[in-house]
């Protein structure tokens, strides 16, 4: 129970919210009590100033005991002195703390004007206030006023009461407000559990999509989004080894195939010859395609090594033109080289002639005889760009968009001669990427096709 992040958020929520409410409900019960209790002592000294100002217009006897008697019949107590001290009239029987307060008064020295001599509630029974008695400059007396603290004690039990009844209130709402809080926020986090945990179970097809703009929205997005992938880079998956089994199984069957033959006593010399070059074919063809796999699971395990160092771009297309020249020859096509010997490039040239290779083979393989392939070499920036371009067959526009997929071939009847594995252009994707660099082709269908390669201009690099 106490594991549920709902109720962990509430908990923290309701510790903070209760520590904010205590200081604001304190504070304020303090300021509301002590402005009760001033206004308590304001009104008792306003009380003993009115009385000293009728004394101070008729100080005689029977305003005195006027005096005397309207206090009488009220809580407050009024005690009238002369000007030394000594008691004229007093409205009730003097408690000690009273005569104690009249002991402590400063009768020498006439106060301009009224004050509060005796202000302690909390501990003492009676509150007082001290009034002087001036007629025509002269100090001629003095009133007291006190005050039981029972008063003040009666006001204080009544704001703390209210207080507890809008504390408790307080305290009700804000439990059910951060009950619903709380179950608000999580609500979607357990809608996400679910998700992942429906993920886990292999279903790949959850949707989270939501109109939030906040990091829950884009969480559960994101989660909505991971599922769409999951699910495509399983079929991706299964895609793949539907086509490596059948890349892997073609050329074990003909290997198999033509050795039963040749075990088979009636097999000429000619044909063993025919079967042996056939099968030496097929060996070539599958460890070609077993090095393509090696190489793709070493880049995805970003262990391929690239070591990069200034290279002479006109080297290096110079030096693949010669090893490809046998196999245009061949097929009746020439193959051109412009490149400008001062360029540099920052790259792996054994890595760079592996993607080159690719490229002008596939070139090769898909132009007609007596066409030409051009490779040229040029500045753009900081980037040296190589295009090679062939008169060829091209490649329909449908199928541009996945020619660097993994074992993606335009040439869906998987010939021998011009299918290819369908694994060269993907690593050489990845070989250029891995450089910093980027590849794009560009084609018409029956017109001829444009591989561009960018790579890191040598001497810039730091």
């Amino acid at each position: 129970m106490f594991n549920k992040l709902s109720l962990k958020i509430g908990m923290l929520f309701f510790i903070f919210i209760l520590i904010i409410e205590a200081f604001l409900f304190t504070t304020l019960y303090v300021t509301l009590v002590n402005e009760r209790v001033d206004e308590v002592m304001e009104n008792l000294l306003a009380r003993g100033e009115t009385h000293s100002k009728v004394l101070a217009d008729s100080f005689e006897e029977v305003t005195l005991s006027h005096v005397g008697m309207m206090e009488a019949a009220t809580d407050f107590i009024v005690v009238i002195t002369d000007e030394e001290g000594e008691i004229l009239v007093n409205s009730d029987a003097l408690e000690p703390e009273m005569v104690d307060v009249l002991e402590h008064a400063e009768f020498e020295d006439m106060p301009l004007q009224g004050e509060i001599v005796e202000e302690d509630w909390q501990d003492k029974r009676y509150i007082a206030t001290d009034s002087p008695i001036t007629i025509d400059g002269q100090h001629a007396g003095h009133v007291f006023m006190f005050s039981p603290t029972d008063n003040i004690d009666r006001i204080v039990a009544h704001l703390k009461n209210q207080f507890l009844l809008v504390a408790l209130i307080a305290l009700v709402v804000t439990i059910i407000t951060i009950l619903l809080l709380s179950r608000f926020i999580t609500l979607p986090l357990i809608r996400m559990k679910k998700a992942t945990e429906q993920l886990s179970q292999g279903n790949n097809r959850v949707d989270l999509t939501n109109e939030r703009n906040d990091e829950l929205g884009e969480l559960a997005n994101a989660i909505t989004k991971l599922s769409t992938d999951l699910d495509r880079l399983k079929k991706a998956r299964n895609e793949f080894l539907s086509s490596i089994s059948h890349e892997l199984r073609t050329p074990l069957t003909y290997i198999k195939g033509y050795a039963d033959i040749l075990e088979r006593g009636d097999t000429t010399e000619r044909e063993r010859e025919e079967y042996l070059s056939i099968i030496r074919e097929e060996t070539a063809h599958l460890t070609s395609l077993i090095g393509n796999l090696f190489d793709l699971a070493k880049l995805d395990r970003n262990q391929f090594a690239i070591e990069q160092k200034d290279v002479s771009v006109a080297e290096l297309l110079n030096s693949v033109a010669v090893l490809v020249k046998p196999g245009f020859d061949d097929k009746q096509l020439t193959l051109s080289v412009n490149c400008s010997e001062d360029l540099q490039a920052f790259i792996d040239s054994e890595r760079i002639q592996q993607v080159l290779l690719n490229i002008l083979d596939n070139a090769r393989k898909h132009s007609f005889a007596g066409g030409g392939v051009k490779t040229t070499c040029t500045e753009e920036d900081d980037k040296i760009a190589i295009r090679i371009s062939d008169e060829g067959q091209g490649i329909p526009e449908d199928e541009l968009p996945f020619v660097f997929d993994r074992l993606y071939r335009v040439e869906k009847s998987r010939s021998r001669e011009r299918g290819g594995s369908g694994l060269g252009l993907a690593i050489a994707k990845e070989i250029i990427e891995s450089h910093g660099g980027q590849i794009n082709i560009d084609s018409h269908f029956g017109k001829g096709t444009t591989v561009t390669i960018r790579l890191k201009r040598g001497g810039d690099h730091s």
